[in-house]
């Protein structure tokens, strides 16, 4: 069977469940409390992000982590992304 290249640049692949970021893939843990566990240790992280090591990078990633579970972080993101595209189209 041919497998099919996909046009997802960023984001949570629904087929594989990973998380990706350009050509970087990052598998989700199955469990639940697990993926919520790291969407929030991320966000705390990045809000630290003026210390060494940590990161303002870390803030996106993790409200993408927590997306995959929370209605509500889902809805917010899913709203940014079409508010980009509009964006992006207008400035062409």
């Amino acid at each position: 069977m041919a497998e099919r290249k996909s046009n997802m640049h960023f984001g949570i692949d629904p087929r594989t469940e990973e998380i990706v970021l350009g050509k970087f893939r990052l598998k989700l843990p199955q469990s639940r409390w697990l993926r919520r566990t790291i969407g929030v240790l991320l966000v705390c992280g990045g809000l630290l992000g003026f210390l060494p090591v940590l990161g303002f990078w870390m803030v996106p990633l993790g409200l993408l982590v927590l997306s995959h579970d929370s209605h509500f972080v889902r809805r917010q993101r899913r709203r940014l992304a079409v508010w980009w595209a509009g964006r992006r189209k207008a400035d062409r």
